[in-house]
């Protein structure tokens, strides 16, 4: 087993964890996301926490499917695949990356 797989299985638990901890915590579990929890709690209560919650919860899942593919494709077609899918990672990651938390949370705003 080479060190891709193994790095992207470890990858994969850990989103599908993260995945596990937001789906049960539901709207909890949006204080534990960087920049929200930093928030007054009055300006927190003017965002949608549920839909907040869903769409890290998603986004976790989806990240643990890409690095899930990466170990597959990694152990049985070349070991470049985990490099394949740490970009793809990357990618949709850096789409979800703002430095601004009014620009981050706008969409879930009520």
């Amino acid at each position: 087993m080479n060190t891709g797989v193994l790095v992207c299985i470890i990858m994969a638990a850990t989103f599908a964890i993260l995945g596990i901890l937001f789906a049960l915590l539901k709207e909890e579990a949006t204080m534990l996301i960087s920049g929200f929890n930093t928030l007054p709690k009055e300006e927190r209560d003017k965002y949608d926490k549920g839909r907040l919650s869903i769409d890290r919860r998603n986004a976790f899942f989806i990240w643990a499917v890409i690095f899930a593919i990466g170990a597959i494709a990694s152990f049985f077609i070349t070991p470049y695949a985990a490099i394949i899918a740490f970009v793809a990672w990357i990618i949709l990651f850096s789409r979800d990356v703002h430095f601004d938390p009014e620009k981050a949370f706008e969409k879930f705003k009520l």
